[in-house]
Parts: C-alpha cells; sequence; structure tokens
C-alpha cells in the first residue's frame, strides 16, 4: 500500500520518545477524537493505547466487552481511544491510521479487529492480513484507506495524539483517566472503583 509505505517514511517524527511535561495536563476533547458513548455521559474515560502494545490488546480482549456493556452500553461513561505508538512503532503508527481513516462510526470495530488480531500478528503471522482485517472493518475502500493515509492529516493527528500524552505525563500503554484522572488499576474492578462514585445517585 503505498499511503502505509508513505505513513511508514514520516513515522520516525511520530516515535520521538516520550518526555513527561513539567507539569501533566490532560488535552480536552476535541471533535477530533473518537468517542464511543453517548455525548452527555457522566464519565469521560480516556485510553492512551498502542495497537502493537500486548498489554492493551489483553484489556481489549478481555475487560472491553464487560466494561463496554457495563458502562458505555448503559449511558454511564463514554471511551476515547487515543494514540500512543509503541514498539515495533512503525506498525502501530500504521495500525494507528487505519483507524483513523475509518467511518467513524466504525473507529472502534476497527480497533478491535486490530487488537483482536494482535496475537496472530505477534505469532508471525503477515503484517498485510493485519492491516487487511483492520480495512475489512473500516466501513471504506482499501482506495479510501490509501488516500486518507497520504493525508499529512493523518499522520498530524497521530502526532497531536503523542503530544497530549506527553502533555499529560503519560509513561506507558495502555493508561486511563476517568474524568481527568489517571487510573492506576486497569482492571475492571480498578476502573469501577474509579467511576463508580462519579455516577452514584444519578
Amino acid at each position: 500500500m503505498t499511503g502505509l509505505r508513505a505513513l511508514l517514511l514520516a513515522v520516525a517524527l511520530v516515535a520521538a520518545p516520550a518526555v513527561a511535561s513539567a507539569q501533566a495536563a490532560l488535552p480536552p476533547l476535541t471533535a477530533a477524537d473518537r468517542v464511543l458513548g453517548r455525548a452527555d455521559a457522566p464519565v469521560t474515560v480516556i485510553e492512551y493505547a498502542s495497537f502493537t502494545c500486548s498489554h492493551c490488546g489483553d484489556w481489549h480482549r478481555s475487560v472491553y466487552p464487560a466494561f463496554k456493556a457495563r458502562f458505555v452500553d448503559t449511558g454511564q461513561v463514554r471511551l476515547v481511544l487515543r494514540d500512543l505508538p509503541t514498539p515495533p512503532a512503525q506498525l502501530a503508527a500504521q495500525a494507528a491510521g487505519i483507524a483513523r481513516c475509518a467511518a467513524p462510526e466504525r473507529f472502534y470495530d476497527v480497533a478491535s479487529a486490530l487488537m483482536n488480531g494482535q496475537q496472530a500478528l505477534f505469532d508471525g503471522g503477515p503484517v498485510e492480513a493485519w492491516f487487511d482485517a483492520g480495512i475489512a472493518a473500516s466501513g471504506r475502500t482499501s482506495a479510501q484507506i490509501e488516500a486518507c493515509l497520504a493525508d499529512p492529516a493523518t499522520l498530524n493527528g497521530i502526532r497531536s495524539s503523542i503530544a497530549g500524552a506527553n502533555a499529560a505525563g503519560v509513561q506507558g500503554t495502555p493508561t486511563f483517566f476517568v474524568n481527568g484522572r489517571m487510573v492506576d488499576d486497569s482492571s475492571l474492578a480498578g476502573l469501577t472503583a474509579a467511576i463508580q462514585p462519579l455516577v452514584a445517585g444519578r
């Protein structure tokens, strides 16, 4: 894919080592964020993740389904996934680009396809098959994804997400913020403990 190769050439600018800012500040939501859940949900959970991070893949396979059913589908939480590519950063950034180029309502379908296909990739499966699974879930044609990946705005969006992670003091993936507060325990129990007091009595 020409667009994927173009993104690969630019990824060195994306994958610079994270340096925590002197004063951590989580960037607010913008129209560029991919949001799952009701806009008026009382709790916003922001996840910084990488599609090549095994811990992120584990979370999306083992925790995300129950988390979504309990909190997102019930209107209590809106989830926001932001990119922070990790090694191999070239693959992570390309996967992030495919997800960003999906139809907006299909972003989390692509994220799930990539996270669920992660183990096969790590076991030596072809990279193109992994990308193709994401594209198949995207609601776009390969040509549309190609054109989007070639658009500088796609790379700039990934750069912006990385800068936001640095500003927020994110040191690894996955990292979760619940209504702006970093939560160390990303298990369902840990996130529930952070969320429940914020929705109690509503």
